[in-house]
Protein backbone atom coordinates (compact mmCIF):
# COMPACT_ATOMS: atom_id res chain seq x y z
CA UNK A 1 0.00 0.00 0.00
CA UNK A 2 1.07 3.55 -0.97
CA UNK A 3 1.28 6.40 1.42
CA UNK A 4 -1.04 8.20 -0.94
CA UNK A 5 -3.57 5.27 -0.47
CA UNK A 6 -2.41 5.62 3.53
CA UNK A 7 -4.05 9.02 3.29
CA UNK A 8 -7.30 10.25 5.69
CA UNK A 9 -8.78 11.27 2.50
CA UNK A 10 -9.05 7.65 1.25
CA UNK A 11 -9.56 5.96 4.85
CA UNK A 12 -12.55 8.20 4.57
CA UNK A 13 -14.47 7.59 1.44
CA UNK A 14 -16.26 4.52 2.21
CA UNK A 15 -17.87 6.43 4.67
CA UNK A 16 -18.54 9.80 2.41
CA UNK A 17 -20.07 7.30 -0.08
CA UNK A 18 -22.72 6.08 2.26
CA UNK A 19 -23.70 9.75 3.13
CA UNK A 20 -23.79 10.58 -0.15
CA UNK A 21 -26.13 7.76 -1.00
CA UNK A 22 -27.94 8.66 2.48
CA UNK A 23 -29.04 12.43 0.69
CA UNK A 24 -30.74 10.61 -2.16
CA UNK A 25 -33.82 9.94 0.27
CA UNK A 26 -33.37 13.67 1.38
CA UNK A 27 -33.00 15.48 -2.11
CA UNK A 28 -36.46 13.51 -2.91
CA UNK A 29 -38.02 14.86 0.28
CA UNK A 30 -36.66 18.25 -1.01
CA UNK A 31 -37.29 18.75 -4.18
CA UNK A 32 -41.21 16.94 -4.46
CA UNK A 33 -43.02 19.38 -3.09
CA UNK A 34 -41.94 21.44 -6.16
CA UNK A 35 -42.46 18.75 -8.99
CA UNK A 36 -43.90 15.79 -10.47
CA UNK A 37 -41.07 12.75 -9.82
CA UNK A 38 -40.95 11.42 -13.03
CA UNK A 39 -40.52 14.82 -14.80
CA UNK A 40 -37.70 15.90 -12.20
CA UNK A 41 -36.33 12.52 -12.75
CA UNK A 42 -36.19 13.09 -16.19
CA UNK A 43 -34.49 16.54 -16.04
CA UNK A 44 -31.97 14.81 -13.92
CA UNK A 45 -31.39 11.83 -16.35
CA UNK A 46 -30.51 14.76 -19.27
CA UNK A 47 -28.33 16.83 -17.65
CA UNK A 48 -26.88 14.16 -16.57
CA UNK A 49 -26.01 13.04 -19.38
CA UNK A 50 -25.09 16.37 -20.66
CA UNK A 51 -22.07 16.54 -18.01
CA UNK A 52 -21.24 12.64 -18.79
CA UNK A 53 -20.89 13.18 -21.74
CA UNK A 54 -18.25 16.71 -21.43
CA UNK A 55 -16.31 14.10 -19.01
CA UNK A 56 -15.91 11.38 -21.39
CA UNK A 57 -14.85 13.48 -24.29
CA UNK A 58 -12.39 15.42 -22.06
CA UNK A 59 -11.15 12.01 -20.57
CA UNK A 60 -11.10 10.17 -24.09
CA UNK A 61 -12.56 6.86 -22.34
CA UNK A 62 -13.82 3.98 -24.28
CA UNK A 63 -17.04 2.49 -24.47
CA UNK A 64 -18.95 -0.89 -24.09
CA UNK A 65 -18.17 -2.77 -26.78
CA UNK A 66 -20.29 -5.48 -28.57
CA UNK A 67 -24.56 -5.04 -28.81
CA UNK A 68 -25.09 -7.67 -25.96
CA UNK A 69 -23.17 -5.17 -23.32
CA UNK A 70 -25.42 -2.23 -24.45
CA UNK A 71 -28.22 -4.20 -24.07
CA UNK A 72 -27.36 -5.39 -21.08
CA UNK A 73 -26.15 -1.77 -19.79
CA UNK A 74 -29.63 -0.36 -21.08
CA UNK A 75 -31.88 -3.30 -18.76
CA UNK A 76 -29.75 -2.19 -15.57
CA UNK A 77 -30.43 1.22 -16.51
CA UNK A 78 -34.20 0.73 -16.58
CA UNK A 79 -33.93 -1.36 -13.47
CA UNK A 80 -31.26 0.52 -11.56
CA UNK A 81 -31.91 4.25 -12.59
CA UNK A 82 -35.74 4.59 -13.74
CA UNK A 83 -37.56 1.53 -11.69
CA UNK A 84 -35.25 2.26 -8.28
CA UNK A 85 -35.69 6.05 -8.66
CA UNK A 86 -38.70 6.32 -10.40
CA UNK A 87 -40.07 3.88 -7.20
CA UNK A 88 -38.39 5.55 -4.24
CA UNK A 89 -39.02 9.42 -5.90
CA UNK A 90 -43.13 8.39 -6.51
CA UNK A 91 -43.60 6.95 -3.02
CA UNK A 92 -41.66 10.12 -1.26
CA UNK A 93 -44.23 12.38 -3.42
CA UNK A 94 -47.16 10.18 -2.36
CA UNK A 95 -46.71 11.00 1.04
CA UNK A 96 -43.51 8.66 2.41
CA UNK A 97 -41.10 9.70 5.00
CA UNK A 98 -37.45 9.93 3.32
CA UNK A 99 -36.20 7.57 6.39
CA UNK A 100 -39.27 5.07 5.72
CA UNK A 101 -38.61 4.80 1.98
CA UNK A 102 -34.18 4.33 2.75
CA UNK A 103 -35.33 1.50 5.29
CA UNK A 104 -37.31 -0.44 2.81
CA UNK A 105 -34.81 0.05 0.33
CA UNK A 106 -32.36 -0.85 2.48
CA UNK A 107 -33.63 -4.65 2.84
CA UNK A 108 -32.27 -4.89 -0.74
CA UNK A 109 -28.93 -7.30 0.72
CA UNK A 110 -32.00 -9.07 2.30
CA UNK A 111 -34.35 -9.60 -0.76
CA UNK A 112 -31.20 -10.95 -2.57
CA UNK A 113 -30.37 -13.47 -0.07
CA UNK A 114 -33.91 -14.91 -0.57
CA UNK A 115 -33.62 -15.49 -4.05
CA UNK A 116 -30.22 -16.90 -3.74
CA UNK A 117 -31.91 -19.46 -1.83
CA UNK A 118 -34.74 -20.49 -4.04
CA UNK A 119 -32.14 -20.95 -7.18
CA UNK A 120 -29.98 -23.01 -5.03
CA UNK A 121 -27.41 -21.55 -3.06
CA UNK A 122 -26.52 -22.43 0.16
CA UNK A 123 -28.27 -19.82 3.03
CA UNK A 124 -26.94 -19.96 6.61
CA UNK A 125 -28.86 -20.05 10.11
CA UNK A 126 -27.62 -16.37 10.57
CA UNK A 127 -28.75 -15.39 7.58
CA UNK A 128 -32.58 -16.59 7.87
CA UNK A 129 -32.19 -15.26 11.18
CA UNK A 130 -31.43 -11.33 9.70
CA UNK A 131 -34.35 -11.92 7.37
CA UNK A 132 -36.92 -12.45 10.02
CA UNK A 133 -35.19 -9.60 12.51
CA UNK A 134 -34.89 -7.23 9.47
CA UNK A 135 -38.93 -8.01 8.33
CA UNK A 136 -39.99 -7.24 12.23
CA UNK A 137 -37.69 -4.40 12.13
CA UNK A 138 -39.68 -3.18 9.21
CA UNK A 139 -43.29 -4.49 10.43
CA UNK A 140 -42.61 -2.55 13.54
CA UNK A 141 -41.37 1.23 11.63
CA UNK A 142 -44.55 0.57 9.22
CA UNK A 143 -47.08 -0.02 11.94
CA UNK A 144 -47.02 3.01 13.39
CA UNK A 145 -46.84 5.27 10.03
CA UNK A 146 -50.16 3.95 8.67
CA UNK A 147 -52.33 7.17 9.09
CA UNK A 148 -50.00 8.58 12.40
CA UNK A 149 -47.60 10.85 10.59
CA UNK A 150 -47.85 14.51 9.46
CA UNK A 151 -46.70 15.27 6.22
CA UNK A 152 -44.31 13.69 4.09
CA UNK A 153 -44.35 11.14 7.07
CA UNK A 154 -47.12 8.77 6.44
CA UNK A 155 -47.43 5.21 5.08
CA UNK A 156 -50.41 4.05 2.47
CA UNK A 157 -50.85 1.02 0.52
CA UNK A 158 -49.95 3.32 -2.51
CA UNK A 159 -46.53 4.56 -1.46
CA UNK A 160 -45.57 1.04 0.08
CA UNK A 161 -46.47 -1.16 -3.14
CA UNK A 162 -44.10 1.84 -4.88
CA UNK A 163 -41.24 1.84 -2.76
CA UNK A 164 -41.38 -1.86 -2.37
CA UNK A 165 -41.43 -2.06 -6.95
CA UNK A 166 -38.38 0.26 -6.00
CA UNK A 167 -36.37 -2.60 -3.45
CA UNK A 168 -37.52 -5.36 -6.29
CA UNK A 169 -36.27 -3.09 -9.27
CA UNK A 170 -32.87 -2.55 -7.59
CA UNK A 171 -32.58 -6.36 -6.35
CA UNK A 172 -33.15 -7.63 -9.76
CA UNK A 173 -31.04 -4.66 -11.67
CA UNK A 174 -28.51 -5.83 -9.23
CA UNK A 175 -28.43 -9.57 -9.49
CA UNK A 176 -28.83 -9.14 -13.46
CA UNK A 177 -25.77 -6.59 -13.67
CA UNK A 178 -23.88 -9.36 -11.70
CA UNK A 179 -24.95 -12.12 -14.14
CA UNK A 180 -24.43 -10.27 -17.39
CA UNK A 181 -22.63 -6.98 -17.75
CA UNK A 182 -18.51 -7.48 -18.33
CA UNK A 183 -16.00 -4.60 -16.75
CA UNK A 184 -16.49 -1.15 -18.25
CA UNK A 185 -15.78 2.16 -17.77
CA UNK A 186 -17.99 3.33 -15.53
CA UNK A 187 -18.43 7.01 -16.88
CA UNK A 188 -19.67 5.08 -20.00
CA UNK A 189 -21.55 2.57 -18.42
CA UNK A 190 -23.44 5.22 -16.38
CA UNK A 191 -24.36 7.11 -19.85
CA UNK A 192 -26.07 4.30 -21.57
CA UNK A 193 -27.78 3.31 -18.47
CA UNK A 194 -28.81 6.63 -17.81
CA UNK A 195 -29.84 7.09 -21.87
CA UNK A 196 -31.92 3.92 -21.69
CA UNK A 197 -33.85 5.41 -18.27
CA UNK A 198 -34.36 8.89 -19.95
CA UNK A 199 -36.67 7.20 -22.86
CA UNK A 200 -38.40 5.10 -20.43
CA UNK A 201 -38.67 7.75 -18.35
CA UNK A 202 -40.21 10.48 -20.52
CA UNK A 203 -43.70 9.32 -21.65
CA UNK A 204 -44.49 8.69 -17.94
CA UNK A 205 -43.57 12.71 -17.24
CA UNK A 206 -45.77 13.45 -20.09
CA UNK A 207 -48.61 11.56 -18.46
CA UNK A 208 -48.12 13.99 -15.33
CA UNK A 209 -50.53 16.14 -14.78
CA UNK A 210 -48.37 18.41 -12.26
CA UNK A 211 -46.31 21.25 -13.86
CA UNK A 212 -42.40 21.47 -12.32
CA UNK A 213 -41.95 24.82 -10.59
CA UNK A 214 -38.40 25.73 -10.85
CA UNK A 215 -37.48 27.69 -7.56
CA UNK A 216 -34.62 27.98 -4.99
CA UNK A 217 -35.73 24.62 -3.59
CA UNK A 218 -36.15 22.45 -6.75
CA UNK A 219 -32.92 23.81 -7.96
CA UNK A 220 -30.61 22.87 -5.16
CA UNK A 221 -32.41 20.01 -5.39
CA UNK A 222 -31.59 19.00 -8.76
CA UNK A 223 -27.83 20.47 -9.16
CA UNK A 224 -27.31 18.22 -5.89
CA UNK A 225 -29.19 15.02 -7.64
CA UNK A 226 -26.86 15.56 -10.77
CA UNK A 227 -23.79 17.05 -9.43
CA UNK A 228 -23.36 15.23 -5.77
CA UNK A 229 -25.58 12.27 -6.51
CA UNK A 230 -25.21 11.39 -10.31
CA UNK A 231 -21.30 12.29 -11.00
CA UNK A 232 -20.24 12.54 -7.32
CA UNK A 233 -21.61 9.19 -6.31
CA UNK A 234 -20.45 7.02 -9.40
CA UNK A 235 -17.07 8.74 -9.10
CA UNK A 236 -16.81 7.66 -5.37
CA UNK A 237 -18.42 4.30 -6.09
CA UNK A 238 -15.71 3.99 -8.87
CA UNK A 239 -12.27 4.85 -6.81
CA UNK A 240 -13.25 2.72 -4.42
CA UNK A 241 -13.55 -0.32 -6.47
CA UNK A 242 -10.34 0.71 -8.28
CA UNK A 243 -8.64 0.86 -4.89
CA UNK A 244 -10.31 -2.54 -3.77
CA UNK A 245 -12.09 -0.94 -0.65
CA UNK A 246 -15.87 -1.87 -2.20
CA UNK A 247 -16.53 -4.70 0.39
CA UNK A 248 -15.65 -1.50 2.77
CA UNK A 249 -18.71 -0.01 1.33
CA UNK A 250 -21.11 -2.62 1.13
CA UNK A 251 -20.64 -3.44 5.00
CA UNK A 252 -21.68 0.38 6.03
CA UNK A 253 -24.79 0.04 3.57
CA UNK A 254 -26.43 -0.86 6.25
CA UNK A 255 -26.15 2.66 8.41
CA UNK A 256 -28.07 4.38 5.57
CA UNK A 257 -31.07 4.19 6.68
CA UNK A 258 -30.68 5.28 10.54
CA UNK A 259 -28.12 8.36 8.71
CA UNK A 260 -31.11 8.81 6.50
CA UNK A 261 -34.03 8.98 9.20
CA UNK A 262 -31.38 11.60 11.33
CA UNK A 263 -30.95 13.61 8.45
CA UNK A 264 -34.90 13.47 8.04
CA UNK A 265 -35.43 14.49 11.78
CA UNK A 266 -33.46 17.65 11.72
CA UNK A 267 -33.98 19.04 8.20
CA UNK A 268 -37.77 17.81 7.82
CA UNK A 269 -39.16 17.15 11.30
CA UNK A 270 -39.88 13.48 10.66
CA UNK A 271 -40.72 11.88 14.08
CA UNK A 272 -37.96 9.97 15.56
CA UNK A 273 -40.36 7.54 18.10
CA UNK A 274 -39.13 4.38 19.97
CA UNK A 275 -40.99 2.72 17.39
CA UNK A 276 -38.38 3.60 14.89
CA UNK A 277 -35.27 3.49 16.70
CA UNK A 278 -36.41 -0.25 17.72
CA UNK A 279 -37.58 -1.45 14.67
CA UNK A 280 -34.74 0.47 12.49
CA UNK A 281 -32.34 -1.11 14.84
CA UNK A 282 -33.75 -4.62 14.47
CA UNK A 283 -33.99 -3.75 10.26
CA UNK A 284 -29.61 -2.89 10.08
CA UNK A 285 -29.33 -5.72 13.02
CA UNK A 286 -30.76 -8.17 10.27
CA UNK A 287 -29.14 -6.54 6.96
CA UNK A 288 -26.07 -6.46 8.69
CA UNK A 289 -26.28 -10.40 9.62
CA UNK A 290 -27.46 -11.20 5.98
CA UNK A 291 -24.11 -8.81 4.71
CA UNK A 292 -21.62 -10.51 7.05
CA UNK A 293 -22.60 -13.97 6.75
CA UNK A 294 -22.80 -13.80 2.66
CA UNK A 295 -19.17 -12.59 2.84
CA UNK A 296 -17.75 -15.02 5.29
CA UNK A 297 -19.06 -17.59 3.29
Amino acid sequence: MTAVDESPWIRAMPALFVLIWSTGFIVARYGMPHAPPMTFLAWRYALSLGCFGLWIALARVAWPRGRAQWGHLAVTGILMHAGYLGGVWAAVKAGMGAGLSALIVGLQPVLTAVWLSATGARVLARQWLGLALGLAGLVLVVSHKFGAGGPGDTATALNLALAVAALLSITVGTLYQKRFLQPCDVRTANTVQLGAALLVTLPLAWLENEAMHWNAESAAAMAWSVLGLTLGGSSLLYLLIQRGAAASVSSLMYLVPPCTAFMAWLLFGEPITLATVGGTALTVLGVAMVVRGGRSR
